[in-house]
């Protein structure tokens, strides 16, 4: 697994609450993280580094998760992991975060040790230094 004070995180999230706890559960974990507000700033921020793993809200502004992980995958096939943290616990919502790329799935409110877990899993396969872009 990646170093923790190496893996670059990007949280998008458009409640500043949200957005705040996010930060705060990571810094326990160990990580620190970027934040953005909808889909678009999400891919901006892609453009202008590598990250190795979006913790990705669905329901945003301007461009939901859904749709900002559907050009994630086809703009960087080998880019960053995907974790959806949404509130909704649907089979069919995780079915079309699922189609569209996303890697893991989290149902808010996530609780700090399965957040933790999820990161584990999915970068266990990251190595120092990755770059997608």
């Amino acid at each position: 697994m990646q170093d923790k004070t190496t893996l670059s995180i990007l949280i998008a999230e458009d409640n500043p609450v949200n957005q705040k706890i996010a930060l705060i559960v990571l810094k326990k974990l160990g990580y620190q993280a970027d934040t953005a507000a909808n889909g678009q700033e999400v891919l901006l921020a892609l453009e202008g580094r590598p990250y190795d793993l979006v913790l990705m809200d669905i329901q945003m502004p301007e461009m939901d998760g859904i749709e900002a992980t559907r050009i994630i995958r086809k703009r960087w096939p080998q880019g960053p992991k995907i974790i959806v943290v949404t509130a909704f616990d649907q089979e069919i919502c995780r079915d079309l975060c699922f189609n569209a790329g996303a890697d893991d799935f989290l149902n808010k409110p996530v609780q700090m040790d399965e957040l933790g877990a999820a990161i584990e899993r999915n970068m266990g396969e990251v190595c120092c230094g990755s770059s997608f872009a």
